[in-house]
């Protein structure tokens, strides 16, 4: 476990997202006639990236209208892009450069970050905030994909099961400037590596680059169902708890939870555990279903312009990925970011 805390650092001055156009209700996938229990019910609708829609461009879509909002010169390159991407369209290698090359940047630093997953995002700022303050950076684009439910759970035999109707695709970007915008107050992180071998990609009969006619899918240690599924209540308000002490704020002080949403049992379990409202406690399931490490800056964005998150908010982001290995939180104090009195020539205000 670590964390970072203190004044100044950096601050989210601007957010963005995107949503591919592809919009699919329960009705699409083989579970629509089996009666589900209130809490385990598939969202109304999710998204599905068109097939050749690659990630750079779900970042770069949902980067160049954040820039026009801000007023920043979409040809400025940041110095930094930090990117995670659920399934990279290139095994190899991640979507930073390539992001870079759509935007026509040349950043300094680039850092495809790929062990976060659902907790990536809080874990993302704790990075920019540590090389801006070692390294001179001055600006920075945080980039969240997920991109498997138009690619992985759309194969045939797969889209007939419960859990193929549950994920969605999205992009969820943010703009990030040292000593300006929204003030990150602190981050937590925490680490369980023993459970990272709890998640394995099922392939009865090759590995996933050898050819094949398996579907891929993504599974968990079944013997092991029961304490994966504590772990993850577990986790989440764990972090949250921690990083509010870390500032000094009692969880009656937290104006707007954003979490990972994976299905709404863990989102109702994580409330009742932290001691938050539902009215506290945004996210965007219902329209989006599980966006994975996408869901956090997703939902912090549409928080941001639908005036749910206002400004001297409390803000704290968490999430918790794969079977339980990482989790990572992060409270922020939101501000309308003045761009002018940053060097720049804009008023950006959330929502207006």
């Amino acid at each position: 476990m670590s964390a970072v805390a203190g004044a100044g650092g950096v601050g989210i001055a601007a957010t963005g997202s995107y949503l591919p156009e592809l919009e699919l209700g329960p009705e699409s996938f083989g579970t629509s006639a089996q009666p589900v229990a209130p809490l385990m019910r598939p969202p109304a609708t999710r998204r599905h990236v068109a097939p050749n829609e690659r990630a750079a461009d779900m970042v770069a879509r949902a980067t160049r209208p954040m820039l026009e909002r801000l007023g920043v010169d979409p040809t400025e390159s940041v110095d930094l892009i930090i990117t995670n991407v659920l399934l990279p369209d290139l095994p190899i290698t991640g979507c930073g450069a390539e992001v870079a090359q759509r935007l026509g940047w040349s950043p300094e630093s680039i850092v495809d970050l790929h062990n976060g997953g659902c907790g990536s995002f809080p874990y993302m700022l704790k990075l920019a905030r540590s090389m801006m303050a070692g390294d001179g950076v001055r600006s920075a684009l945080l980039c969240n994909v997920q991109n498997t439910a138009g690619q992985v759970y759309v194969q045939p035999r797969l889209r007939q099961t419960p859990q193929a109707a549950i994920p969605g695709d999205g992009c969820g970007v943010a703009y990030v400037v040292p000593d300006g915008g929204s003030p990150v107050l602190a981050v937590e992180v925490r680490n369980e590596p023993e459970c990272a071998i709890d998640m394995d990609m099922t392939l009865p009969d090759r590995k996933y680059w050898e050819a094949g006619e398996s579907e891929l899918n993504i599974t968990f240690t079944e013997k092991r169902a029961k304490e994966i599924v504590a772990r993850g209540n577990r986790l989440v308000p764990q972090v949250v708890l921690d990083v509010c002490e870390r500032i000094g704020a009692a969880r009656e002080d937290i104006d707007v939870l954003i979490t990972n949403q994976p299905n709404r049992v863990y989102l109702r379990n994580w409330r009742r555990e932290i001691g938050i409202d539902e009215s506290r406690h945004f996210h965007t399931f219902d329209r989006y279903g599980n966006l994975y490490g996408a869901g956090v800056p997703v939902s912090l964005d549409h928080a941001v312009h639908e005036g749910i998150v206002r400004d001297g908010d409390l803000v704290v982001l968490a999430g918790f990925a794969h079977a339980g290995d990482f989790a990572a939180a992060a409270a922020l104090r939101w501000r309308v970011y003045d761009r002018h009195n940053s060097g720049g020539v804009e008023r950006e205000r959330r929502g207006e």
